[in-house]
C-alpha cells in the first residue's frame, strides 16, 4: 500500500510539474468594452487630441466624451461627446473580426489637463487624462523606445513601464518601428497594447513602421500592417500613398518626422517621393529643433547591415537642414555617434546626433562600428529627452533605472547645428 501510494504520489507530481511549465497564450479577443485605447495626433497638440480604440463588432456606435479636469468625480457632467469614425478590420491570422473606433478632440485650450473616456451604451472605458501642448516654450520631455518585437507581453512591458514610471509628465513616446515580430498578427499587437496599458491612453505614441510590420502579398508588393491604419491616426501630410506611416508633428518648438525605412530601402518611387516630401517639409519648417525617426540606421552597428544607398541619398538633407536627433532601431543594441561629414578618418562632432536603442529583449552583436561614440549590447533600454528653450538634454538608462549615456545640445538658431556636450552618466543629472 506504501509503495502504491509512492508511486500515486510521485505520478501527481509529475503530472503538476507538466501542467505547470505548459503556457498558454493570453485571450486578446475584442469585447464589448473598449480596450487598446491610445492617443495620437491628427491635429495640432496645443489644441487637438486624437484618440484610437477598439470593440467587438456588436458595438454599431461608438463615442468619446471629454471635459476640461477639474478634480470633481462628476465626471459625466459639462462633456462634450463626439461620434466616432469605425472602421472594420477583416480577420487574418485566426484573429476575429474588430470594430475599431477613432475621435479628435478640438478646440481645446492649450496647456490645459482634460479628462476623456470612450465607449457607448452600458459600455465604457476608464476616465484617462491627456495634457495639451502650450502654444509658448515651455519645457517638456518625451521618451524614445527601440524596437519591442519580441516576448512583447513578458518582458518589453517592464521597459515601457520603467519609462514612464521615471518621466511620468512626458508628452509623447517615439517607438522606432519593429513594434511586433509578425505582421498583421493580432496576438502580438494585443501583447503590445497590454504592455502599454494605460500609458498609451494618457500619452501620445509617436511610431514608425519597421520591417517586421510588413509582408509582401501574392505579387511581391509590399504591405503595411492594416492594423498600423486603424489604431493609429494620423494628420495625413506624408507624401501620397505613405499618409500612414510617413508624418510630421510640431509640437511646441520641435517638428517631429517618421519617415517609413522600408519603403525607402525596398521601393525606389516611394524612397524618391518621401526624399522630396521631406525636403520641401524641412524647407518650411520654422521650428528651432528637428527629430527625425524611422526604423534602419543611417549609420549601423554591424559591418552586413549597411544602408549605404539610404545614406548616401537622405544623410545630405540631414546636413543641409541642420537636424538635431536621428532616432533609430532595427540593430538591437544602443550606440550613439555624431555627424561624420568628412568620413571615419576625419570627424567633426557638428550636425545630426546618430542613436540607434533596443527596448525588445531581441539582442545583436557590435561589429565594426568605427563610427560610434557609445556603445552596449545586450541591454534592454529606455531613453528620455528634456527640451528647455534652447537646451535639449538626452539620458539613457537601462531598464534598472541606471544611466547609461548622457549629452547636452545647445541650439539658438535654426539654420546652425547644435553645440554638443558629452555628460558624465556616472553622475546623476
Amino acid at each position: 500500500m506504501k509503495l502504491y501510494m509512492k508511486a500515486f504520489s510521485f505520478l501527481f507530481t509529475l503530472s503538476v510539474l507538466a501542467i505547470g511549465v505548459k503556457t498558454y497564450a493570453q485571450d486578446f479577443k475584442p469585447g464589448h468594452f473598449p480596450d487598446r485605447v491610445i492617443l495620437t495626433w491628427a491635429g495640432d497638440p496645443a489644441t487637438s487630441q486624437t484618440v484610437n480604440w477598439r470593440t467587438d463588432t456588436t458595438i454599431k456606435a461608438s463615442k468619446a466624451q471629454v471635459k476640461a479636469e477639474d478634480s470633481n468625480p462628476a465626471l459625466e457632467q459639462s462633456i462634450t461627446s463626439y461620434d466616432a469614425i469605425s472602421t472594420l478590420l477583416g480577420s487574418g491570422n485566426n484573429y476575429e473580426i474588430a470594430s475599431y473606433h477613432h475621435v479628435t478632440f478640438t478646440n481645446l485650450k492649450p496647456a490645459t489637463v482634460y479628462a476623456y473616456r470612450v465607449g457607448s451604451g452600458e459600455h465604457w472605458s476608464e476616465w484617462f487624462q491627456f495634457t495639451t501642448a502650450s502654444v509658448k516654450n515651455k519645457p517638456f520631455s518625451f521618451i524614445y523606445l527601440g524596437d519591442a518585437q519580441n516576448d512583447i507581453r513578458s518582458k518589453w512591458s517592464r521597459v515601457i513601464r520603467k519609462a514612464f514610471s521615471h518621466q511620468p509628465d512626458a508628452r509623447f513616446i517615439i517607438h522606432a518601428g519593429d513594434l511586433i515580430n509578425r505582421s498583421n498578427n493580432d496576438q502580438e499587437w494585443g501583447e503590445w497594447h497590454y504592455g502599454g496599458g494605460f500609458i498609451n491612453g494618457m500619452i501620445p505614441s509617436i511610431p514608425s513602421p519597421g520591417n517586421h510590420e510588413y509582408v509582401r502579398d501574392d505579387k511581391r508588393k509590399l504591405i503595411l500592417d492594416p492594423h498600423w491604419g486603424v489604431q493609429y491616426t494620423f494628420a495625413g501630410n506624408g507624401p501620397k500613398g505613405l499618409e500612414e506611416s510617413v508624418y510630421y508633428i510640431d509640437y511646441q518648438d520641435m517638428r517631429i518626422i517618421s519617415l517609413d525605412s522600408q519603403m525607402i530601402i525596398l521601393d525606389e518611387a516611394s524612397a524618391k517621393a518621401e526624399y522630396e516630401w521631406l525636403e520641401k517639409v524641412l524647407k518650411e519648417n520654422t521650428k528651432l529643433w528637428t527629430v527625425i525617426t524611422f526604423h534602419h540606421p543611417i549609420f549601423s552597428t554591424a559591418k552586413s547591415r549597411d544602408n549605404k544607398e539610404f545614406r548616401d541619398r537622405f544623410k545630405p538633407l540631414f546636413d543641409k537642414y541642420h537636424i538635431d536627433l536621428v532616432l533609430q532601431g532595427h540593430d538591437h543594441t544602443y550606440s550613439r555617434g555624431q555627424n561624420l561629414p568628412r568620413g571615419l578618418s576625419g570627424r567633426e562632432i557638428s550636425g545630426p546626433v546618430y542613436l540607434v536603442s533596443v527596448a525588445g529583449p531581441k539582442m545583436y552583436k557590435v561589429d565594426g562600428a568605427k563610427w560610434m561614440d557609445v556603445s552596449i549590447e545586450n541591454t534592454q533600454l529606455f531613453q528620455v529627452i528634456h527640451i528647455d528653450g534652447a537646451n535639449l538634454k538626452f539620458e539613457a538608462y537601462k531598464t534598472s533605472g541606471e544611466l547609461f549615456d548622457a549629452f547636452s545640445l545647445k541650439k539658438t538658431d535654426r539654420n546652425s547645428a547644435a553645440a554638443f556636450t558629452e555628460r558624465n552618466a556616472a553622475e546623476n543629472p
